[in-house]
């Protein structure tokens, strides 16, 4: 059949189909060049869908908070963030040590024996020169006395009340809605029987210092003679945990110097230990409670989360499962 073409057919045909065979090769390269650009593309997406994604910025986020939250409890100030000291780190004194509280766990309750004895050691000690303004006798019932016991050690205190029908003050027993009384009067008396110092309020000053418990325990055991070259003015007491290390209360803590009532030896540290815990309770007397409450809200939204979760999936499993199908219409004029 080509035998009977004519040559200038064959010419014609050969310049048609070279130009289509060029075309065919463009376009392989073209689309060798298209799946390319699509693979690289497709990468970059990918990354940048995991970099915006919400789980990445939450999880960056919080990598975040926990360092700076981990830096804080470290050095005690926020990172980047310049602070100025007048004393020097000598002056501020010694930091204390951590010491392993039975309460600073994250589920620990106070030890309430240890709080009856550190009221003990209080009352004895302590309530010479320091107050517990905060602190009333109805608040030690349940946690370190019985209600008769807490009762009749108020009814040992004489309280100043009134008027009475005549308008005169008198002088009455105390009861459980009254507050522990103040060693002296007022702040003139305190600074007076005390050289001049004034004696703090001890209902927060496990919160009011640095250091909370650790600080005050590390203070009640730390005083011991002061090194060589170091002058301490008449009246003052060398402790290296007091800012300045001279500090005008003095030792008040020896070995027996209490008697408790459970037969525990009254050692210097069992002392401190068990004041400083009773101190924690009076700065904190929510605190088991409050741990209480926060195990059963955990608890509480842990079930109400996979409640949630669950009905969540029930929901949109019937939409997330469907298959939707395309038919596209015929064509008419094929027929």
């Amino acid at each position: 059949m080509f035998s009977r073409l004519p040559a200038g057919a064959l010419r014609n045909v050969g310049a048609v189909v070279g130009p289509r065979s060029s075309t065919s090769s463009a376009g392989a390269r073209f689309a060798s060049r298209v799946r390319f650009a699509s693979t690289s593309s497709s990468a970059s997406s990918a990354f940048e869908s995991f970099v915006n994604s919400r789980a990445t910025l939450a999880s960056a986020t919080l990598f975040a908070v926990g360092s700076v939250a981990w830096y804080t409890s470290l050095y005690g100030t926020l990172p980047f963030v310049g602070e100025v000291h007048a004393n020097s780190p000598a002056e501020d004194g010694l930091h204390p040590p951590h010491y392993p509280w039975s309460h600073s766990g994250l589920l620990d309750t106070f030890d309430h024996a240890s709080i009856r004895r550190g009221y003990q050691v209080y009352r004895e000690v302590c309530a010479a020169c320091h107050s517990l303004d905060r602190i009333a006798w109805r608040n030690l019932v349940g946690v370190s006395h019985t209600a008769d016991e807490a009762k009749a050690l108020a009814e040992e205190i004489e309280y100043t009340d009134g008027p009475d029908e005549q308008g005169e003050m008198f002088q009455r027993p105390g009861k459980l809605s009254d507050y522990l009384p103040p060693p002296y009067a007022n702040e003139e008396a305190a600074r007076a029987g005390n050289g001049g110092a004034l004696p703090p309020d001890l209902s927060l000053i496990v919160k009011a210092r640095h250091g909370a418990a650790d600080y005050i325990f590390s203070l009640l055991t730390g005083y011991r003679d002061p090194p060589a070259g170091f002058d301490i003015r008449e009246g003052m007491n060398y402790n290296p945990y007091f800012p300045g290390n001279a500090i005008s209360m003095a030792r008040v803590l020896f070995d027996g110097l209490v008697e408790y009532e459970d037969g525990t030896p009254a050692t210097t540290s069992q002392m401190a230990k068990d004041v400083v815990t009773f101190l924690n309770w009076a700065a904190e007397p929510e605190h088991d409670e409050r741990k209480k409450i926060g195990l059963k809200a955990v608890i509480l939204f842990s079930a109400l989360t996979a409640i949630s979760l669950y009905v969540k999936r029930f929901k949109w499993s019937a939409l997330k499962s469907r298959k939707l199908f395309y038919t596209p219409p015929a064509d008419k004029s094929t027929h």
